[in-house]
């Protein structure tokens, strides 16, 4: 019971993440455009199917074989999940413009 109630906290802090960054992307693109926003958007792209991912996988770990029978959508939600991480590219390749503007942020200009 205690590892299931650290699974929901950890989820609820995971999907907040995501839901704050969304909005802080948001209000970029609002005020400066999608080029202003460009690093969230990578971000946003490389957090939410994680989050995902995770959430559907304690769930189906908490329901155990019972979570893959078409009593629940578990199984279904799982591969939509590890698809949705796909969808835009793999997630290395956001990692690797994330981190090239991560860079770009502390290196001298020339």
């Amino acid at each position: 019971q205690g590892t299931i109630r650290s699974d929901i906290a950890k989820a609820r802090l995971m999907i907040d993440q995501c839901r704050l960054l969304c909005m802080q992307a948001a209000r970029e693109i609002d005020s400066g455009g999608v080029k202003e926003a460009r690093q969230n958007i990578a971000l946003i792209k490389v957090a939410a199917p994680q989050m995902a991912a995770w959430v559907v996988d304690r769930a189906l770990q908490v329901h155990g074989a019972g979570g893959f029978c078409d009593d629940f959508p578990l199984a279904f939600l799982y591969a939509q999940s590890r698809a949705l991480s796909m969808a835009d590219g793999p997630d290395e390749v956001h990692m690797q413009a994330i981190a090239k503007t991560e860079l770009a942020r502390y290196l001298p200009k020339p």
